[in-house]
């Protein structure tokens, strides 16, 4: 069994892996760098930098922890790009290692689909090669979505692209979109030094969240002296010599020094064959697939960002090990009901499942428990005491809807839940599990119990 992957992100290259795993003989085409957005331009880069920025936010708070520290402590915006690039580097080394580990070949260029076995290859020299293959997944990804009202340029207006590989802190910086990206590098530069503004058409920030989330998120932005400004767009950006200055929807302007767009992402889908492969793509290019992961041209499957929907890495590599065990004759399908999300934000966000608002829309009668961080000790010790749990369940079953958490660790935290809703647990199985003190962990297990009113910790309502 031959099978073609066009695209080595966190979808492609895990697919591939798990593709030569059950057998087949395993062609992967990259256009640019395995490991795709997520691992060059996305998750790892930012996230290495809000780790570079966490340990400057504890530096200056080190006299809070009994520590004396001589002398300034100032962001190095070169060495923290350098510590950057090598956590790229490293994870890149380590996709190709595991390619070569498993007899996967790597072909460095752009494919394009001629028929359901065959691509064409244009390599990175100019000359091209032909891939025959008994099954083909597009795994092809998605990148900053761009409209006529913000050319970038890389220099004063930025994609999220062009923010990870800045080699100077702005002194102001505009934010377009409050949503995940534009809210994570407001935290980065904002620790970094730079005066933030956010603009955002939503009447909130993150509005993808629960709306208790984005509440306590906007008390944290404005402690930071982050300013958001809701319920507005932004109808044009003039670039200056020293600068940019942008035009609201209200008619009001903002100065800055750069302007950084975040207002979503494009799929990855023009010009690599589909058409005359025949493969049904949306309004927006993207691929439509089955719960298999298969596009409507048999032997053909689509995964990742390129399918539309929700576009999260670990979701592009569920998929992909779907769409990589369907290709090798099995019979596999993705499930979406339980795909906990984190926003890398300071505090954390993370959520599972339903927020309130969506369960009032189906009807259900629910419940809701919240417990907040400042009543755990292990959050006093760590000094991280700002944010809440809280969770969601079907009155009646004890059926967990859906969970959300903001503060220190969410990102790690909202798994154990993720866990007990995908094996059919219930609130109280997670109340009755003895957690650990003292830990963040404690904090789910007192909102499970606040879910019925018992939570040894809250005062009583």
């Amino acid at each position: 069994m031959r099978i073609a992957i066009i695209g080595a992100g966190p979808g492609g290259y895990v697919a591939a892996i798990r593709a030569a795993q059950r057998g087949a003989e395993v062609t992967v085409i990259e256009e640019s760098e395995v490991g795709g957005t997520c691992l060059n331009w996305g998750c790892i880069p930012t996230k290495t930098l809000i780790a570079s920025a966490e340990v400057l936010h504890k530096s200056k708070n080190a006299e809070d922890f009994g520590l004396d520290l001589t002398g300034s402590i100032s962001p190095n915006i070169r060495k923290i790009m350098e510590r950057k690039n090598k956590v790229v580097e490293t994870q890149v080394k380590g996709i190709r290692g595991l390619f070569k580990s498993w007899g996967v070949k790597l072909i460095e260029g752009r494919g394009v689909i001629l028929n359901p076995n065959k691509i064409k290859v244009t390599l990175k020299n100019g000359t091209a090669e032909e891939i025959d293959a008994d099954k083909i997944i597009v795994s092809t990804g998605s990148r900053p979505a761009q409209i006529p009202v913000f050319p970038f340029d890389g220099k004063r207006i930025l994609s999220s692209d062009h923010a990870v590989h800045l080699d100077t802190i702005p002194r102001s910086l505009l934010i377009v979109g409050a949503g995940v990206i534009g809210c994570e590098f407001a935290s980065i530069f904002r620790e970094f030094g730079s005066e933030i503004t956010m603009v955002e058409m939503m009447p909130r920030a993150v509005s993808t969240e629960d709306e208790d989330i984005s509440a306590l998120l906007e008390r944290e932005l404005k402690k930071k002296k982050i300013k958001l400004i809701a319920n507005t767009g932004v109808q044009k950006v003039d670039v200056k010599e020293d600068g940019i200055t942008a035009t609201l929807s209200d008619g009001k302007t903002i100065d800055a020094e750069k302007v950084l767009v975040s207002i979503g992402r494009s799929v990855n889908s023009r010009n690599i064959g589909l058409e005359d492969a025949g493969v049904n793509t949306g309004k927006r290019g993207e691929i439509f697939v089955n719960e298999k992961m298969e596009t409507n041209v048999e032997g053909i499957y689509a995964i990742g960002d390129v399918v539309g929907g929700i576009m999260l890495a670990h979701l592009a590599s569920k998929q992909g090990l779907v769409a990589a065990e369907n290709a090798t004759g099995g019979d596999a399908r993705i499930k979406y009901d339980v795909i906990p999300a984190a926003i890398f934000t300071s505090p954390e966000i993370a959520s599972v499942g339903f927020r309130e608002h969506q369960v009032k829309e189906k009807g259900i009668k629910y419940r809701v428990g919240r417990f907040q961080f400042r009543a755990l000790g292990k959050a006093h010790a760590m000094g991280e005491i700002s944010g809440m749990f809280k969770i969601i369940s079907e009155e009646g079953t004890d059926k967990i809807l859906g969970a959300h958490i903001i503060g220190p660790h969410a990102s790690d935290l909202i798994h154990e839940v993720a866990i007990a809703m995908e094996g059919g647990l219930t609130v109280k199985d997670i109340a009755h599990t003895i957690h650990a003190h003292p830990t963040l962990a404690e904090g789910i297990m007192e909102t499970a119990e606040d879910v019925h009113g018992m939570a040894i910790h809250s005062p009583k309502k």
